[in-house]
């Protein structure tokens, strides 16, 4: 089964509301959980034309907003459409809840709702990035500020299951972000993280990876703890967006450069699209025991669509089944 926190999220519910619809329909899903005020997705539902039948309304009554303090508006609002999908997810830990809303208040409220994986020391936000190759998973992009090299070595783990079960990338290559590619490179966290990495036998570690490298794609599975990650996921979105913006400037200055334009105008499309976090859906919380993904906070139907097709595979593929399985083959004191 599939929920959506049909509230969360800065154009909630109408926009979550129609990529719902448009999911159930691209993906002929039988049925799918909207959580939220029951009376005002019904009349978006109505209003929209969907098919009611494929549509389950969860109640609730309360919301939490993306200004609330984390553990207090879990802690407090136990009838929001965020805590009433964990607390599901907790007992059916083989489906998937997916919501844009508060990205620290869904953090919390996994692990206090639904907990890690057993073994799992540390769980991961693991959003995929695109490259001048294949797309690339980052982790942690935001969860663990501080972390242990047997963080990483987890990180890399389970990072890996994602990429070959819901991007069927077989055989993930992963890299350690650092600040060069020599084995003695780094902090004490990356110098010891290496050669963890590099004696684990569960994945397929090929080294450092300098930053100026992240977007040549080299790897599948690019580790680091959770202050670097989101620093570089912020950097990224940052960067494509100014880029974009010079270029426009760039290609309005005269006639000659606005007929230029027009004639690249389908490889500008193709390269926005790439750069387009909503063809993405959102990132998985990896680590938790039971199927969590955060959408951006300013997801559109599009976004939403997305991010439903990669729960449907996280939850065909049992990802978090997997996971359990794999940890628990780690050698050593992981937690």
């Amino acid at each position: 089964m599939i929920l959506v926190d049909a509230m969360g999220g800065d154009n909630a519910p109408l926009e979550i509301v129609r990529g719902c619809i448009d999911g159930v329909r691209e993906f002929n899903m039988d049925k799918i959980v909207l959580i939220g005020k029951e009376a005002e997705l019904e009349k978006i539902l109505s209003d929209e034309g969907a098919d009611m039948s494929k549509f389950e309304i969860m109640h609730a009554d309360d919301v939490i907003y993306a200004d609330d303090p984390p553990v207090d508006a879990v802690m407090k609002k136990k009838d929001s459409s965020m805590v009433k999908g964990l607390e599901y997810i907790r007992k059916n830990p083989s489906d998937v809840f997916i919501s844009a809303g508060n990205t620290g208040a869904l953090m919390a409220g996994s692990l206090l709702k639904i907990g890690r994986i057993k073994g799992v020391g540390r769980p991961a936000l693991a959003p995929t990035i695109p490259t001048l190759k294949e797309e690339m998973l980052l982790i942690d992009a935001g969860a663990n500020a501080d972390c242990k090299p047997e963080n990483l070595v987890q990180f890399a783990v389970i990072g890996s299951i994602y990429m070959d079960k819901v991007r069927g990338k077989s055989n993930p290559k992963v890299g350690l972000l650092n600040i060069g590619v020599e084995e003695n490179k780094g902090n004490e966290l990356t110098k010891a993280a290496f050669k963890k990495l590099k004696e684990s036998k569960e994945i397929n570690f090929v080294g450092n990876i300098e930053a100026r490298d992240i977007l040549y794609g080299e790897v599948d599975v690019l580790v680091c703890d959770g202050f670097v990650g989101n620093v570089i996921l912020k950097l990224i979105e940052g960067m494509a967006q100014a880029m974009f913006i010079m270029l426009k400037k760039e290609l309005n200055k005269n006639s000659l450069t606005k007929l230029g334009a027009g004639l690249a105008k389908p490889a500008f499309k193709n390269i926005k699209k790439t750069m387009d976090y909503t063809e993405y859906g959102g990132a998985p919380l990896l680590g938790i025991n039971g199927g969590v993904i955060k959408m951006h906070g300013s997801s559109n139907r599009h976004a939403v669509k997305n991010a439903i097709g990669q729960a449907i595979l996280f939850a065909k593929h049992g990802v978090v089944d997997r996971t359990v399985e794999l940890i628990s083959e780690l050698e050593g004191d992981l937690k």
